[in-house]
C-alpha cells in the first residue's frame, strides 16, 4: 500500500505539540495594525489552538502528525 499523502498546505499551518493538540498563529495580524489596540496585537503573537470541533479535520490532513 503506498504512502498517504500530507496536505502540504496543512503542514504549513500546523504544529502537533507533544500533549496532541495542534497549534496555530491566529489570524488578523498583516495589516491595518494601526487600528488595532497593543492588547489585541499582544494577544495575536500567542499561541492559538485548534478548535476541538475543528481537530478531527486538521489531524486528516497530517496523517503522519
Amino acid at each position: 500500500m503506498p504512502k498517504m499523502k500530507t496536505k502540504r498546505s496543512a503542514a504549513k499551518r500546523f504544529k502537533v505539540t507533544a500533549t496532541g493538540k495542534i497549534k496555530i498563529k491566529k489570524a488578523h495580524l498583516r495589516h491595518l495594525l494601526i487600528n488595532k489596540s497593543k492588547k489585541a496585537k499582544k494577544d495575536k503573537n500567542k499561541a492559538g489552538y485548534v478548535h476541538p470541533a475543528d481537530y478531527n479535520n486538521a489531524m486528516a490532513c497530517l496523517p503522519y502528525a
